[in-house]
C-alpha cells in the first residue's frame, strides 16, 4: 500500500528518496518537518498547512519530500506536484477540468512544489485560485513551496495574486528558509497553535 502511494504521490520517481534519513542535517528547519508530521492529526484537524519560502536551493522542496514520503509510510495519501504540470493536465483533459480539481481535492494532504514558476495569464491565475481556495473550502491542509519572499506575497502586485495570496497566507504557516523560523507578521491562532507546538 506504501508502494503505490508512491507511485501515485509523486510525479518525479527522485522523490521517494526525499526521507529524513537521507537528509544532510545543514537544514535548521528540518525539525519543523518532523514536528508537522508528528503532529498530523491535529494539522489535518485544523487544516494547518505550511509555506515554505527563501532562496533557491535552500532544501524546501527537500523538505516538503521529507513530509510526504514520512506520512506515505504512515499510509496517508498525499500528492506532490507543482503548478505547470497541474495546468499542463487541465489544458489537456478531456474529462473536464472540474475532475482534475476534485481528485487534487481528495487527498489528505496536497503538496504544490515551485509556486510562483508558472505563467502569470489571467487563465492561469484563475485555475491557481481555484485549487487554493477548493482546498481551502473542503477543509484539507496545503504545503506550498516558493522562491517568492514574504513581503512579495504579503504585497501582491494585483487583485488576482492577492486573492491568491490571501488564501495562502490564511491557510499556511510561513516557514522562512534563510537561517529564520516563523515570522510574526501572521499572527492567526493557526499560526500560534503550530508555534507552540514547535517549542513543546
Amino acid at each position: 500500500n506504501v508502494r503505490r502511494l508512491k507511485l501515485q504521490g509523486f510525479t518525479d520517481w527522485a522523490m521517494q528518496h526525499w526521507t529524513f534519513e537521507n537528509d544532510h542535517g545543514q537544514n535548521p528547519q528540518m525539525h519543523l518537518a518532523q514536528r508537522y508530521v508528528d503532529y498530523w492529526p491535529e494539522m489535518r484537524g485544523k487544516n494547518v498547512g505550511l509555506l515554505l519560502w527563501g532562496g533557491v536551493g535552500t532544501g524546501k522542496s527537500f523538505m516538503a519530500g521529507c513530509i510526504a514520503n514520512a506520512l506515505m509510510e504512515q499510509e496517508v495519501a498525499v500528492y506532490m506536484t507543482n503548478f505547470a504540470r497541474i495546468l499542463n493536465e487541465l489544458n489537456s483533459s478531456f474529462s473536464g477540468r472540474n475532475d482534475i480539481v476534485d481528485k487534487l481535492c481528495c487527498y489528505p494532504l496536497l503538496i504544490i512544489d515551485d509556486f510562483g514558476m508558472e505563467r502569470g495569464t489571467e487563465y492561469a491565475l484563475e485555475q491557481v485560485y481555484n485549487i487554493v481556495d477548493s482546498r481551502y473550502r473542503s477543509q484539507k491542509p496545503l504545503i506550498v513551496t516558493t522562491n517568492l519572499t514574504l513581503q512579495q506575497i504579503q504585497n501582491p502586485t494585483d487583485t488576482a495574486y492577492a486573492r491568491i495570496y490571501d488564501r495562502l497566507l490564511e491557510m499556511c504557516a510561513p516557514v522562512r528558509f534563510t537561517g529564520g523560523n516563523f515570522r510574526r507578521e501572521t499572527a492567526q491562532a493557526k499560526l500560534e497553535r503550530l508555534k507552540n507546538l514547535m517549542n513543546e
